[in-house]
Order: C-alpha cells, then structure tokens, then sequence
C-alpha cells in the first residue's frame, strides 16, 4: 500500500512516520503533488500556527491538492484544524473540508489554573463514532497539546471534555481528523492509526 505523509512547514511530521514504522508501515514524507495524488492513504498531520501554515499551503497549492483528494485523508493537530473553515489563530480562512469552526480555548473565571491553556495531556474520548475506533470504547485515553479547538459539529466523530465539549475527531466522506496525537497515544494510537491504514 502506498501512503504519503503530507511534508510541509509544520513541526511533528517524522513522529508520524516513526509511528507508522513501529507498525511496520512504510510511508513516504513528500510534498510531491503526484506522489500524494496517487497514494491510496494521504496522511496531514501538524504543530504549528494556523495563519502562517495557510499562508504556506496556498502559496504552494498544496490546499486546492488536499481539497481534491479522493483517498482517505486523515488530518492530525493541526492538521485537523486546518481541515475546518476557519480558526481564531490569525483569524485565518482554513481549507472548509468540515463546517466546524475552531476557536481558542477560554477558562472560566476562577478556573484558570484548573483548566490550563494550552490543554496538554491525556484525556478521555467518548462518543466514537467512525471506523478509525473500531475495536476502541469510550473512556480510552489519548494525548492532546492544543490552545485551540474545533467545535462539537455535524462531523463531530468523537468527543473530548476540556473546559467544554469540544471536537476530538471529525469525518466527512473520506477525510477523517483528530485533534489528539494518536502517534503520541501509545496502545490506543497504535489502534487508530492501524485502523485508518486498514479499515477506513
């Protein structure tokens, strides 16, 4: 199976391709327009922020390529964010796969050094919904690092309870995302990148 890892100006790339080894899946980091059109299984993770990314994409056109990809596409972090129609980093026009808006996180008062932004850790996901969390149940835990989230949505596909319910995965037709690092995650990210890789 042939599987590009988007490369781009984004940090945490190769962490995904070391993830995917440990699983004994080679993939190609490449920003190769015809080598990510021709994958069967294109791969957008992300650290970074949004604006300057945006601004990168589109000036390399890798945005109208992500847009029109056929294949399963799975977004990660910031890739996820990116997928949504806008975020408040940089008040920032995203690539509008899903309607869901990303927003930054906001404590509520006197809450503030309970809920810490940026949201770093591991949390619990409930609602799955999606092939990517076949054989997973809710209350699986997974590590997040964000200041930012995309809201519950019609495409929400698993949720995740920081300060709010907030967007944990989201699908529409062949593009999955989720907010968490599943090659961060240990044992349960190991599932759900297996899961994309065979099942969806």
């Amino acid at each position: 199976m042939n599987i590009a890892i988007i490369k781009y100006n984004a940090g945490n790339i190769m962490s995904v391709d070391y993830a995917l080894q440990r699983l004994g899946i080679q993939a190609e980091v490449t920003s190769d327009k015809d080598k990510i059109l021709s994958a069967d299984k294109v791969i957008f993770p992300g650290v970074g922020e949004a604006s300057t990314t945006m601004n990168f994409l589109r000036a390399e056109n890798l945005d109208k390529l992500i847009e029109s990809l056929k294949q399963p596409v799975l977004g990660i972090c910031l890739g996820m964010q990116l997928m949504c129609s806008h975020s408040e980093e940089g008040n920032t026009p995203c690539l509008g796969i899903f309607d869901e808006k990303v927003k930054l996180f906001n404590p509520k008062p006197g809450e503030e050094n309970i809920t810490k932004v940026p949201h770093m850790g591991w949390n619990a996901l409930h609602s799955l919904k999606s092939k990517l969390f076949d054989g997973l149940c809710g209350g699986d835990y997974v590590y997040f690092v964000h200041s930012f989230y995309a809201a519950v949505g019609s495409h929400t596909n698993a949720i995740c309870d920081y300060i709010l319910p907030f967007s944990a995965a989201l699908k529409k037709n062949n593009f999955y995302a989720t907010q968490f690092h599943p090659e961060k995650s240990g044992p349960v990210g190991a599932r759900i990148l297996q899961n994309f890789i065979e099942k969806c």
